[in-house]
């Protein structure tokens, strides 16, 4: 339950949480929503020597992103200017400590070299340089820039590989909701897979395929289909696909993100703290365990293959622990940001109300019968969170969560749909042969 504070503010100013509140409800049906990603910035590696220098930090192979085309995974065959007939897809990946705690999480992406990009006609290979030397973009957490700016020049020794901020040149988006979030293969969204590199194909009449250096295409979200589609662009304009009354505040991408699960960055994935592994970041494919060493590899694999991951994080509804009844709780919150919102556009002058979240980031969940420990909120926003929480807490039937010191909030753990079955199954036979 949350509680309203009055605060005297014009509709041009409804506060963005009342705002992604609202729209929460009609994300399912508005939709394909686009965000640009303000919270994320864009590095460049480039030189001789990257891929190599990648292979040896991150926990996921990036070795593909120096294959020759024919070995890539297609992602377009469009016979399009400046649009390679393959593109290689994006990686998840992240970069631990040498304990094998979480520091940085990437999204790479690989443009693809001028050799393999076809001409103005569409029907062989453009001319120009035929260097090999590749370059990779990393989607990085905005708020750490400069320290993972720092920390991978560390690496770097005597490695061929220049390690550039370019965060004023390009911007990351994100493409959810609607029909992505349940079926966002190419084979269903052939727009997207069809924007490529020069944004051959492009709906609204915007075409740059006239042999531009530079172009971007979105690819479908490397962890899970229900995110929808990701992707850097210039930011100079507006990406391919995004239509004016679909652009929304990055808010409501946190809220699908919160539904599903899944965190991002080194805020929500605690820098230095958190194990990689109760994160689900194996989930959502950011991990390889076959790829061979990068820093922080040992303490991963050997807690995956002979380890039990008693903890992982989950999303968590807060609810009211006090009323008659969740359906009375839920039609009482409802009723309040209705009238909230039709006072807001009835008028410029009235006394309006900013809603405040009650659970905070770091917040204890407890189990209320026996008073142990559960877990811990990691993020909060509203009556929406994510918590690192002990599954055999959550397993059990009579089990009551709330939070320390807040017994009148009611914490409901979800298992997400992407989850694996072996999950909760490994858990259900270490408590049975405990």
């Amino acid at each position: 339950m949350r509680r309203i504070k009055p605060s005297l503010r014009s509709p041009k100013s409804i506060p963005s949480i009342f705002r992604a509140l609202h729209n929460q409800n009609d994300r399912s049906n508005a939709g394909p929503l686009a965000s640009q990603l303000k919270s994320r910035s864009v590095v460049r590696f480039s030189g001789p020597d990257t891929i190599k220098y990648l292979q040896g930090l991150l926990t996921n192979d990036v070795r593909k992103f120096g294959e020759p085309a024919g070995k890539r995974e297609k992602t377009s065959t469009l016979t399009t200017p400046n649009l390679p007939y393959e593109s290689a897809s994006p990686v998840y990946a992240a970069l631990l400590t040498p304990q094998g705690k979480f520091l940085y999480d990437l999204f790479l992406y690989a443009p693809p070299p001028p050799e393999e990009k076809l001409d103005r006609t569409g029907s062989g290979p453009s001319s120009g340089s035929h260097d090999r030397s590749v370059e990779v973009f990393a989607d990085v957490d905005g708020s750490v820039l400069d320290e993972l700016l720092h920390t991978f020049k560390k690496y770097r020794l005597r490695s061929k590989v220049e390690i550039e901020n370019v965060a004023e040149d390009f911007s990351c988006w994100q493409r959810f909701g609607g029909k992505l979030s349940e079926n966002s293969s190419t084979a269903e969204e052939p727009e997207a897979a069809a924007v490529g590199w020069g944004t051959g194909v492009d709906r609204a009449g915007m075409s740059a395929s006239h042999g531009n250096d530079v172009g971007w295409q979105w690819f479908k979200d490397p962890r899970l289909d229900c995110l929808g589609f990701r992707g850097i662009f210039k930011s100079s304009g507006i990406p391919p696909l995004v239509e004016a009354d679909k652009e929304t505040d990055e808010m409501n991408y946190l809220l699908c993100r919160l539904e599903q699960g899944v965190a991002e960055g080194s805020t929500e994935i605690p820098k230095g703290e958190a194990m990689p592994l109760e994160y689900n970041l194996a989930g959502l494919n950011a991990i390889s365990f076959d790829k061979g060493c990068y820093v922080g590899q040992e303490l991963i694999a050997r807690t995956h293959h002979r380890g039990v991951i008693r903890k992982r994080l989950l999303p968590l509804r807060f609810l009211d622990n006090r009323g008659n009844g969740n359906f009375l709780s839920i039609w009482f919150q409802y009723t309040i940001l209705f009238y909230i919102y039709v006072l807001q556009l009835a008028s410029n002058f009235f006394l309006f109300a900013e809603l405040e979240q009650k659970v905070a980031p770091g917040s204890e969940v407890i189990d209320a019968e026996s008073g142990k420990k559960a877990g811990k909120v990691t993020t909060a926003l509203g009556c929406r969170g994510l918590g690192v929480l002990r599954l055999e807490e959550v397993l059990k039937e009579s089990g009551a969560l709330t939070i320390q010191g807040q017994e009148d909030v009611r914490v409901e753990a979800i298992r997400p749909n992407w989850w694996p079955a072996e999950w909760l199954q490994e858990n259900q036979q270490h408590s049975v042969a405990a």
